[in-house]
């Protein structure tokens, strides 16, 4: 299972505590460090839809200025700024066989890793 997202992110801490309360072992991939390449983006994009991976209501987003956010209006758009805004991308996105999880959602982390 991969864990991707940026270390100082509240929500990435509430993720990794709740894998490990749950004795869940985990990868973490940092955006930071690593970056995020487009076919990665390209696959979570084509399993849950890019609307649901690019964070519409982050920092980074609404810092974008608005002839900026309008010109994202299809997946090749949303994936160009989400490989140069990584802090955009919903987090956590966990990859775990088959499944994709986006955001915290504690009922589908039961669910889907348990």
């Amino acid at each position: 299972m991969i864990v991707y997202g940026i270390p100082n992110c509240d929500t990435i801490k509430k993720t990794t505590d709740w894998l490990k309360k749950n004795k869940i072992s985990y990868q973490f991939h940092d955006y930071k460090k690593s970056g995020i390449d487009k076919i990665t983006l390209e696959k979570w994009c084509k399993k849950v839809g890019w609307e649901i991976v690019l964070n519409k209501k982050s920092s980074t987003w609404r810092s974008l200025p608005p002839n900026v956010q309008e010109k994202i209006s299809n997946l090749e758009q949303a994936i160009k700024i989400m490989m140069e805004n990584s802090s955009i991308i919903k987090r956590p996105v966990i990859e775990n066989g088959n499944n994709l999880l986006i955001g915290y959602d504690e009922k589908e982390f039961i669910k889907h890793l348990k």
